[in-house]
């Protein structure tokens, strides 16, 4: 199989390198380069170096797959570039934080599915290192993509654990949840996951807010039940540093609006008022306001 991966940080290299074993890939970036590098300090339990053709427009316009691995801010416009260099036929998996970007892509003629992974990846001094494994979970956004189940298998087999859903908005939100609470206090309070149990009054109030947007949503499930998960993950997680802190420290753009701005956005359509989600969102937007004039990586 022909498999494109558009964006080539921390993720997407995993993702590139993992599916390497049984398939022709190659890496698309917004730079284009002749080759890409990726060394991993342990793929499914092996080291791995490998070395991958990038931003090849024959290959493109061959691809059976469009795996993107871009921050959320960055995932619909890139895509609608590509759109006219590949198959109708080639389904676009969007596997990034947060929620919002499947509507901005709404009018995609392509199969588009969305995922969500727990797998942790980062990159220090060369070297990429598969901080966290975990499950992705994919599902259909449209319905061409409905019959793209078997894009599961193809996926588990190069990285498991991964399982579809025909119904793939449960498993989105209560990521978006986990999410909702976890990074922007692990910026706010400049800590690893496991610094926010000092903070668990805050994060108890946090999860009943979200809690009450989700049943507006249609998604079964109350503070309860989000407050004890999301407990379960930052002490599964502990000793992780939150993608949007490490954002923060190294002077980037965050995903804050596709997650806690989307979030806020579906409370407002509900007619909900969330006041600390919202004073959570103000202090991030603060931080990144600060990175403004140092950032490459801006908001659109």
């Amino acid at each position: 199989m022909k498999i494109t991966v558009l964006g080539c940080g921390a993720i997407g290299k995993l993702w590139l390198a993992a599916l390497s074993g049984n398939h022709e890939v190659q890496g698309w970036m917004r730079i284009p380069q002749p080759y890409l590098n990726v060394n991993i300090d342990s793929l499914n339990g092996e080291p791995f170096y490998g070395q991958f053709t990038t931003n090849d427009p024959e290959f493109l316009a061959q691809t059976e797959l469009l795996l993107v691995c871009l921050k959320a801010w960055q995932t619909s416009e890139a895509v609608n570039q590509l759109l006219p260099q590949i198959p109708e036929s080639c389904p676009v998996l969007l596997l990034h934080n947060g929620m919002g970007v499947a509507r901005e892509l709404s009018r995609c003629p392509n199969p588009l599915l969305t995922g969500i992974t727990s797998h942790g990846a980062y990159e220090e001094n060369g070297l990429l290192h598969h901080s966290r494994r975990g499950l992705t979970h994919i599902g259909p956004v449209n319905e061409r993509a409905r019959h793209y189940g078997h894009l599961a298998d193809i996926l588990h087999d190069a990285l498991p654990d991964v399982a579809w859903h025909d119904e793939i908005d449960a498993a989105s939100w209560q990521k978006l949840a986990v999410n909702c609470v976890i990074s922007p206090l692990t910026v706010i309070y400049d800590c690893k996951n496991g610094g926010l149990m000092a903070h668990l009054p805050q994060i108890r109030v946090l999860c009943d807010e979200a809690a009450e947007v989700m049943l507006r949503e249609g998604i079964h499930t109350d503070g309860d039940d989000i407050y004890e998960y999301i407990l379960h993950v930052i002490e599964k997680t502990a000793d992780h540093s939150s993608s949007m802190r490490r954002d923060i420290l190294y002077g980037r753009y965050t995903e804050i609006d596709y997650i806690t701005g989307y979030l806020l956005q579906r409370a407002r359509y509900h007619g909900i008022l969330l006041p600390e989600h919202i004073h959570v969102y103000s202090l991030v937007k603060q931080k990144e306001e600060q990175n403004a004039p140092f950032s490459s990586h801006l908001s659109r």
